[in-house]
């Protein structure tokens, strides 16, 4: 496997289910909301209440030498963003590459722990072949003209019930799905707000759900502890 400056295979549990005959994920992780001075990644983080329960804490995102790289990611896209996307667009060149070798189709998610619009920089753009895929809370970008590799999951929080709303009528207006994250992954109801739910844990290849869908999903690190809304209590 390659070495890359910016994205990461097969070094977390949740994408690399998808890894196998067919599919190969690369994901990138920055140090998300206000972790780094001067800059905020993840826009809705405080509205939408996952700033507190962001799975930045969990699995190897617990270590501190991790949490120190993504803050040197974050780092070099505030200070250089030219420099960013130059080893971003290498990282992705070099990771199709890998793929078109192996014979499986290359996937990758852009913000693992952040909401950035990288579709505004050709990024997404600039590799056809490749299948890019995210989660935002960022509502705006549902009825956004995005391209045709990239899909993009909407991603739920009650901490804020006026944006509750607005994702599900999001939802309701694109067809897009619509990511929940629940206590208790032995708590989840067959439907939530009128969507039929779907296992989101069994793995992390978001363009092969069918639209207009729940993405259930279960508490993971600090967001055990969440008691803002991001994270829902079914009775």
């Amino acid at each position: 496997m390659s070495k890359y400056n910016l994205l990461s295979v097969n070094q977390d549990a949740k994408t690399s289910k998808g890894n196998g005959d067919d599919y190969v994920t690369a994901i990138q992780y920055l140090a998300p909301a206000k972790q780094v001075l001067n800059i905020n990644v993840c826009p809705m983080a405080v509205i939408a209440g996952c700033e507190k329960a962001c799975l930045y804490s969990a699995g190897r995102g617990a270590f501190n030498n991790v949490q120190q790289a993504r803050i040197r990611k974050t780092m070099l896209w505030r200070d250089d963003r030219s420099a960013f996307l130059s080893q971003l667009c290498g990282d992705i060149d070099k990771f199709q590459a890998y793929c078109e070798r192996k014979d499986v189709q290359p996937c990758v998610r852009l913000n693992g722990t952040s909401d950035i619009r990288f579709e505004r920089f050709e990024v997404m753009q600039s590799f056809p072949k490749v299948k890019f895929y995210d989660y935002t809370k960022d509502i705006r970008r549902a009825y956004k003209k995005l391209p045709d590799n990239y899909h993009l999951t909407l991603s739920y929080s009650e901490a804020n019930m006026d944006y509750a709303k607005q994702v599900r009528q999001a939802a309701k207006d694109t067809g897009r799905n619509m990511a929940v994250v629940f206590r208790s992954k032995h708590n989840i109801p067959e439907f939530f707000a009128g969507m039929k739910t779907i296992d989101g844990d069994k793995d992390d290849l978001r363009f092969l759900d069918p639209e207009f869908r729940v993405v259930a999903l279960y508490a993971k690190g600090a967001a055990k502890r969440d008691t803002s809304g991001f994270v829902i209590d079914v009775n």
